[in-house]
């Protein structure tokens, strides 16, 4: 009959690193649910990308409206349960790792991209207003479409960015000073 040990109580003795740390199966699939939300948010905001310059471009009111309004769909399809879950799962994984989540400025400039991204679209991002603005075939307003244009736009870079971090990892560490240090040196 099996014994159930218990681990010993952490103590001043034991080490403050008792993280948790995902099985390797369970990593694995944190990282293929983090790589494919992550992917596939790129080709979303993509596609936003396109459609923009299609309403923008367009002379003909009637596909302006259609294409703004088809960016909400993707948006509350795609876009916003896409980056919650590439956020959660990138959380999990830097809180299950070496790398941890402020240790290495590649993996906080991930997150820091990551919610510029989603933050950019809640804030920024009106396709609904652009569909508003173009009902009954009206042309689109340029100067709002462009804007429209360059926040997508922004969201892609900013992804492209993180994608590039998570390729060439820099290995700069993060130095957290810690509020009275500098007194104490002097």
């Amino acid at each position: 009959m099996p014994v159930l040990q218990t681990p010993p109580p952490a103590t001043a003795a034991t080490p403050a690193a008792q993280r948790w740390r995902p099985r390797p199966a369970t990593r694995k699939l944190l990282t293929v649910v983090h790589v494919v939300s992550s992917v596939a948010l790129v080709g979303e905001v993509w596609g936003l990308v396109l459609l923009n310059l299609t309403a923008t471009l367009t002379a003909d009111g009637t596909l302006a409206n259609s294409a703004y309004r088809l960016m909400g769909v993707l948006v509350f399809g795609g876009g916003i349960p896409l980056s919650l879950t590439a956020l959660a799962s990138g959380i999990a994984l830097a809180l299950g790792s070496r790398w941890g989540l402020a240790r290495h400025y590649w993996v906080f400039a991930k997150l820091l991209l990551l919610i510029g991204v989603i933050l950019a679209g809640m804030l920024l991002f009106t396709p609904e207003g652009m569909a508003d603005a173009t009902a009954g075939g009206a042309a689109p307003p340029a100067g709002r479409g462009w804007w429209q244009v360059a926040v997508v736009s922004g969201q892609l870079a900013m992804l492209l960015t993180a994608t590039a971090l998570s390729v060439f990892k820099p290995r700069r560490r993060i130095t957290w000073r810690r509020p009275g240090a500098a007194a104490a040196r002097s």
